[in-house]
């Protein structure tokens, strides 16, 4: 049909404003985005240029494996643990309180952990995982696995964590780790980047804080590509870092175990030594605790129950624990005085009970007295007036002076934490700390190993140790490092006249051969094994008149915290030593009674390597002896080989 030129010329103006208006707004769009893309590429482009640098890699630090410690024998002490924890991603995890929930219906969350956890996260960036449960067993991974889609952002994860598999034996020589806290790298002048790694454990005490640097290694990296907000998008390379040393201990864990089940719920120390090499077979601390506990952060309750305990489980006794030594230190003073001539092995001093003293009565432990005595016979029956009078003819000085000659009063150089060096006191010390002088007094106490003079366990078996070789034999912790022996030094000679050391070698054998010697009762029958020693009691408090008057009150009717001290050194075999045994039960009374019978079954069980026949025990100490290592060998670790060839 022909159309109306009307009509046609009316359509044509329609579509040429249409046409008009299209192409205007076309026109608007593109200068829109021309301008656009001229701010973005021109005047921001200094701006993006920099946020595409910072974006593009970044480096990252990978942890290495952490050196495991094993003892004398390969046995692993210390060693690294698979570890499962269930982690959240916050921004992948959208509202994050449904999905704890959801996950709490699932598998136990540890509240306090879980509020560390949300601590954690309102701090962290939202892309950073963050631990919900820690050690979680394979049944919850599997778990959290299988209900994965309705838990958005928890992932179940799997790494390494320090474990002691012989829990409490070791927790005061080997020590432990635990997280690095702001504390710890404030005491750091540069601390490695690795210790930012969150949950990266750090030695805290003993070995594992004293070789922390062999422990650690050196970490690798890994080349990751990151987004602007630090996101990580893929990973490009990586480098893996360098393991920590091994560490081997000179220890043997049965022979720990050992040591440990026998000094029971006492509050005490003792330390095995090889006389030969210097290397501690043994060194225990009593209570102890269980060092897995602080590897995560210890619970408040936990540390509570350690810290309020009075026989102190926390202290290392054997080495931090410093003690008057009492009779123990009567062999340092006889040989003070054999080697300065001023009285000879045969020469006889007698004892009425007492010793007069500028007015003062010092007593001996005999109040009747122990009438004429000569060097062995003082020794077998500890009588303290042969000391006092003794002391007075050498002087304090002297006898300081052979303290420290055989390791007291001496700071060893071990890889254990708070080491003292203890105190062998002499007239120039204590004008230093007190501004007085030297009391006659002051060394007739110090004769007998009280008043100033302290000691740890430690020292008191390096003692015996260089009474029994006539060396200067030190104490050794540390066997190899990565398989690499450490060298072990012969040991030079004291100096000593060997006929005065061999003189109070014999008289320590009475002490505990002879009837009446002091620790008779304590003896060994076995005659390859037969050992000497020496009995100590140490006064933790002054005796008053008033007590002496009333008979002095039994050591056991006092308060636990009052009572005496006991110690026990001794050497074996006394015809060719091998071992140095020294024992100290706080407040445990009587160096005979306490000290002597736990000294006795430690030595014994150090030479046979294993539980010691009953015949080398009396015929009437056999039937308790029988039942006590029944009792041990239920609650001691069984090991997981020979376990001979000690010492």
């Amino acid at each position: 049909m022909r159309r109306n030129p009307r009509e046609l010329e009316k359509t044509h103006a329609t579509l040429s404003r249409r046409t008009m208006l299209v192409g205007g707004l076309q026109a608007v769009f593109v200068g829109a985005l021309a301008y656009r893309m001229r701010y973005l590429q021109v005047e921001q482009a200094d701006q993006f240029r920099l946020l595409a640098e910072e974006n593009r890699i970044n480096i990252r630090l990978i942890p290495p494996e952490r050196g495991e410690i094993f003892d004398r024998n390969g046995r692993p002490i210390a060693q690294n643990s698979p570890s499962y924890r269930i982690v959240i991603v916050r921004e992948d995890a959208g509202d994050v309180a449904t999905v704890i929930d959801g996950l709490s219906r699932l598998i136990d969350l540890d509240e306090e952990q879980l509020n560390r956890a949300i601590a954690e996260m309102e701090r962290s960036p939202p892309f950073l995982p963050v631990t919900l449960a820690d050690q979680v067993d394979w049944e919850d991974v599997s778990t959290v696995a299988i209900n994965a889609p309705s838990l958005p952002g928890v992932i179940p994860e799997v790494g390494l964590t320090r474990f002691y598999p012989r829990g409490a034996d070791f927790a005061h020589t080997v020590g432990y780790v635990g997280p690095v806290s702001d504390y710890d790298l404030s005491q750091i002048e540069e601390p490695d980047p690795l210790l930012r790694i969150p949950r990266f454990q750090l030695g805290k005490v003993g070995v594992e804080a004293k070789f922390e640097q062999s422990l650690r290694g050196k970490a690798g990296t890994k080349r990751v590509e990151v987004n602007a907000t630090g996101r990580v998008m893929r990973e490009l390379d990586r480098r893996e870092g360098e393991a920590g040393s091994d560490l081997q201990l000179t220890i043997d864990a049965d022979l720990q175990a050992f040591v440990q089940a026998r000094l029971g719920d006492e509050s005490a120390a003792a330390v095995i030594m090889d006389i030969q090499s210097g290397e501690l077979l043994a060194i225990v601390s009593s209570p102890t605790f269980d060092p897995n506990l602080f590897v995560r952060g210890i619970s408040v309750a936990d540390y509570r129950a350690l810290t309020e305990n009075k026989y102190r489980p926390l202290s290392n006794k054997s080495v931090s624990g410093a003690y008057p030594p009492g009779s123990t230190f009567k062999m340092i003073t006889a040989l003070a005085a054999l080697e300065a001539g001023v009285m000879g092995p045969e020469d006889t001093v007698y004892c009425p009970g007492h010793l007069e003293v500028s007015g003062r009565r010092f007593h001996c432990w005999k109040r009747a007295g122990h009438g004429h005595v000569d060097l062995l016979n003082s020794l077998k029956q500890s009588c303290d007036v042969y000391y006092y009078d003794l002391a007075l003819k050498v002087g304090q000085d002297q006898i300081s002076a052979m303290a420290r000659r055989f390791g007291l009063g001496v700071r060893h150089d071990l890889p254990m934490s708070a080491v003292v060096s203890g105190l062998a006191p002499d007239r120039a010390w204590k004008k230093r700390r007190y501004d007085k002088e030297w009391l006659v007094g002051d060394t007739v106490n110090a004769s007998i190993g009280q008043g100033y003079m302290l000691a740890s366990p430690l020292q008191l078996a390096v003692m015996t140790a260089r009474i029994a070789s006539g060396q200067e034999v030190s104490p050794r912790l540390i066997k190899s490092v990565n398989g690499v022996e450490e060298p072990t030094p012969p040991a030079p000679s004291l100096g000593l006249n060997e006929n005065n050391l061999r003189k109070l070698r014999r008289a320590m054998f009475a002490v505990s051969n002879d009837r009446r010697g002091t620790a008779y009762a304590s003896r060994i029958i076995d005659d390859a094994n037969r050992l000497a020693g020496k009995t100590g009691t140490s006064q933790v408090r002054n005796i008053t008149a008033a007590e002496r008057a009333a008979g002095v009150l039994r050591n056991e009717d006092l308060p636990w915290e009052r009572r005496d001290h006991a110690l026990f050194v001794n050497f074996a075999p006394y015809d060719a030593p091998r071992i140095a045994v020294s024992v100290v039960v706080e407040h445990g009374g009587g160096g005979s009674t306490a000290a002597a019978p736990i000294a006795r079954d430690i030595t014994l069980q150090a030479l046979y390597g294993d539980m010691p026949p009953l015949s080398a025990y009396p015929n009437k100490d056999r039937d308790r002896i029988r039942a006590m290592q029944d009792r041990l060998r239920s609650i001691m670790p069984q090991g997981d080989g020979d376990g001979r060839g000690r010492a």
